[in-house]
């Protein structure tokens, strides 16, 4: 069984296209936990109308680890709420992810408006780095698959860590399993990071966070002022 796994907090506008998304996949042996964070809007609503499990969430790392203690499956599929699965993605990933033996993987990242321009920015400032850097800083980011054995030999998601505890999650496993970039599927995803911040600053950011990480271990000072709900807060679905 596969156990998907996705933190939120006010997350009305976005879930359900998530939701529906898994709802439409070929591969049906999964279960649904929603870890969330004290939802005031109509996000718990959603999740029960899908038949998903809901727990107690916290920052995502905190809600990740919590949705872990409930699920039944050996394979882990972290997901923001703000993705959307492209049709057949369960299938293709977990056929590329036994098939090349991969202990934890990630995937290509392309934004769910389809734009040219913002298809290459996402290949110039995430997809081509983390290919180049597959077999010596993995990374991972708004969706991860990981067996779960592997996740609970490392103690999961470091709660401490402030930013970035995703890649903080891959390359400790990877250090007790193969880590791979899945290339048969990929997901979409929602712009409002970028949108909030801007693609320079917010790529600015994650580069920085990155060159840190690497030289002085994983961020665990609000150094970014860093907070939960900063892209949550009133926002709306606009893409």
């Amino acid at each position: 069984m596969l156990s998907i796994i996705i933190p939120t907090l006010n997350e009305e506008n976005y879930l359900p296209l998530l939701l529906e998304s898994i709802k439409k996949q070929g591969f049906l042996d999964y279960e649904i936990i929603v870890a969330d964070a004290g939802s005031k809007d109509k996000t718990l609503e959603i999740a029960k109308k899908y038949d998903c499990k809901i727990v107690p969430g916290g920052l995502p790392a905190k809600g990740r680890n919590e949705g872990v203690k409930v699920a039944k499956g050996d394979l882990l599929l972290f997901l923001d709420a703000d993705v959307v699965l492209p049709e057949n993605f369960l299938e293709k990933s977990l056929k590329e992810f036994k098939e090349g033996n991969l202990k934890i993987a990630a995937f290509r990242l392309l934004p769910r408006r389809k734009d040219k321009t913002t298809y290459f920015l996402f290949d110039v400032f995430y997809n081509i780095p983390v290919f180049f850097m597959e077999k010596t800083l993995p990374h991972v980011a708004m969706g991860g698959l990981i067996e779960k054995k592997i996740f609970e030999k490392i103690n999961g998601f470091d709660e401490t860590i402030k930013i970035a505890e995703d890649h903080d999650l891959a390359r400790r496993a990877s250090k007790f399993g193969k880590y791979g970039v899945i290339r048969s599927t990929k997901l979409f995803v929602s712009e409002r990071r970028f949108k909030k911040e801007g693609w320079v600053r917010t790529s600015f950011k994650y580069f920085i966070c990155d060159l840190y990480m690497v030289f002085k271990g994983p961020i665990r000072s609000d150094i970014f002022g860093f907070k939960l709900d900063k892209y949550f807060k009133n926002r709306k679905n606009k893409l």
